[in-house]
């Protein structure tokens, strides 16, 4: 039995689900839906009612797009979310300044799992510019693939092209903002992997909603009104954060196995021997 666990716990999944508890993997997933909600929600809707074309359902239509909800629930969730012209109006100091602190408080919570996962201190404090800089990235990544459909157009082709796209340039934002939140402390090598994961795992999601929360959205807007709606994007926003944290987690461990397999030793901020059967600490240059 000792064998057993001895072997577990050197063995790459046993790493992963020994750091993915020290993590705090699902508490960390569902600090990301609550912080992603109250951001997320009300910038797109702001981009959206500012875009000439598009009727201010910049968020829903991210939402119906990334649980693959079909035409009932998405009318559910879009007439939930949709804002009139006048929210750019009726946008005082006082949204911006509370938009601003729940918005770098996400990217916090972002940066901070990121660095959990790969062992590094705490950002020094003179790099909150990186979080504001990360934010507005993701905010203009997230709201050109809502308004992709509309650009693209319907159809089999442009729905191929569309989803080659959305891909490719999902991995390129998660490699470059995991690096970038990371103050440049592993590279863009290091930080692929997890990025083709997340995406990759982003794409199972959609596939799980569109069989199980589409036709829960139905039922809980019928039983439970508009509350029942957000309570199925909040959930679906938990097992968002799960694949980006866990996606990253993976990625580490791809990482660390392909060191291990080559016997190389790697620097970071715990110099462990990788001869010695121990969890080495990835660190890529500059």
């Amino acid at each position: 039995m000792a064998d057993l666990r001895g072997a577990w716990a050197r063995s790459a999944v046993g790493r992963m689900w020994k750091q993915g508890a020290e993590i705090e993997l699902m508490h960390r997933s569902m600090g990301f839906a609550a912080l992603g909600f109250v951001t997320l929600m009300p910038l797109l809707v702001v981009l959206a009612a500012a875009t000439p074309w598009q009727h201010g359902t910049g968020f829903a239509q991210w939402i119906v797009d990334g649980m693959g909800l079909g035409p009932k629930p998405a009318t559910a969730v879009r007439s939930l979310f949709a804002a009139p012209r006048k929210v750019l109006s009726t946008t005082g100091a006082w949204s911006l300044a509370s938009l601003a602190f729940f918005g770098l408080s996400f990217a916090a919570s972002v940066e901070t799992g990121y660095r959990k996962i790969w062992d590094f201190p705490p950002s020094p404090w003179h790099s909150e510019w990186r979080r504001a800089v990360w934010l507005a990235a993701l905010t203009g990544y997230l709201f050109c693939e809502a308004q992709s459909a509309t650009v693209l157009g319907s159809g089999l082709p442009s729905s191929a092209v569309r989803i080659g796209l959305t891909f490719v340039f999902g991995v390129l934002f998660f490699a470059w903002g995991q690096r970038f939140l990371l103050t440049g402390d592993i590279d863009f090598r290091t930080s692929l992997p997890g990025a083709v994961f997340t995406m990759v795992g982003l794409g199972g999601l959609r596939l799980f909603s569109s069989r199980i929360f589409s036709p829960l959205i139905i039922s809980q807007a019928v039983t439970y009104g508009p509350v029942g709606t957000v309570l199925m994007v909040v959930t679906w926003l938990i097992g968002v954060g799960f694949v980006v944290f866990g996606a990253a987690l993976l990625g580490r461990q791809v990482i660390e196995v392909r060191a291990l397999r080559h016997g190389i030793e790697l620097p970071g901020p715990r110099k462990e021997g990788l001869a010695e059967g121990t969890e080495p600490s990835v660190r890529g240059g500059g």
